[in-house]
């Protein structure tokens, strides 16, 4: 158990674009800010150290492992194990409205991903799983075994952009009419060609990632949060997002473009080639800032 605390410690999460994303969130440092996506805490340790003492920062994250991988120890931190789209009941009342910023970093980390016993790779033998939040019931297997063929075509076409999103449906259809598919080696095999995995390397990272999509209902939830958020922010607070994927980048691109937001970088930011180098899972993260009118 306290090697396991260990390597949740160490290997939960590497913070993408912390600088840009922070520098450019923080106009009140006497302010009250939310990370709305903590994990192993490195854009809020960032935070807290640019922050004045009478500063509050509201974390929250759903994994219980992000909580537990928690080491910062600072009165102005208040975390929570929630998901960010309840922000509107985590927040006393007194506060909507005088929020000065919020950051929201929509990746995978690095411990879920790199922990057979949460179901996310590709790479690791496991059962199918996703899970961000494991309280709840449904997970991976639900979706590959239980989802009509509609429904397939629509998780792997909107979340994957697959052209051929109704043949992979029906490849896992006629396959779990035989046996039910349990393990992501089981689902993988399904599309592999005379085991030729190399080549097949970027299919599989965007079929894991358009299940993983659903199992967590991030699109929808991510919608909502954004309203939520523009009624929580104070006049010229901002809001920062970090995503990996080209419909969750058009969500926020609509969001600021549609409400009464000033767009601070039109150009979007993305990792410099130090930090791709250091860390090759942020190369598709793309950075968005706007600031409420």
């Amino acid at each position: 158990m306290k090697e396991e605390k260990k390597m949740i410690i160490k290997y939960f999460h590497k913070p993408v674009l912390t600088k840009k994303s922070v520098n450019n969130l923080l106009t009140d440092k006497n302010g009250i800010y939310i990370d709305a996506t903590f994990g192993g805490g490195g854009h809020s340790s960032y935070m807290l150290k640019k922050l004045n003492i009478n500063a509050k920062l509201i974390a929250i994250d759903q994994d219980k492992d992000a909580i537990k991988s928690n080491l910062i120890k600072d009165p102005r931190l208040h975390l929570f194990h929630n998901n960010f789209v309840n922000i509107k009941d985590i927040l006393n009342k007194k506060i909507i409205g005088k929020i000065s910023g919020i950051l929201i970093d929509l990746g995978c980390s690095f411990f879920q991903l790199s922990n057979p016993k949460r179901g996310f790779s590709y790479k690791l033998h496991c059962i199918l799983d996703m899970r961000m939040n494991q309280d709840l019931p449904y997970s991976a297997q639900n979706v590959v075994n239980e989802s009509s063929k509609q429904k397939l075509y629509k998780i792997f076409h909107e979340y994957g952009d697959f052209k051929n999103a109704i043949k992979i449906a029906d490849i896992i259809i006629k396959k779990r009419k035989d046996k039910k598919i349990i393990t992501n080696f089981e689902l993988m095999n399904l599309f592999l060609i005379k085991g030729n995995f190399k080549k097949r390397k970027r299919f599989f990272s965007r079929l894991f990632q358009s299940i993983r999509i659903e199992v967590n209902n991030e699109i929808n939830i991510l919608k909502y949060f954004l309203l939520k958020s523009y009624e929580i922010l104070s006049s010229k607070g901002r809001i920062a997002v970090i995503s990996y994927h080209s419909t969750e980048d058009r969500i926020i691109k609509h969001f600021f473009k549609n409400l009464s937001f000033k767009i601070i970088n039109k150009k979007v930011f993305k990792p410099s080639k130090k930090e791709i180098e250091n860390n090759s899972k942020s190369r598709s993260a793309k950075l968005r800032i706007a600031e409420k009118i």
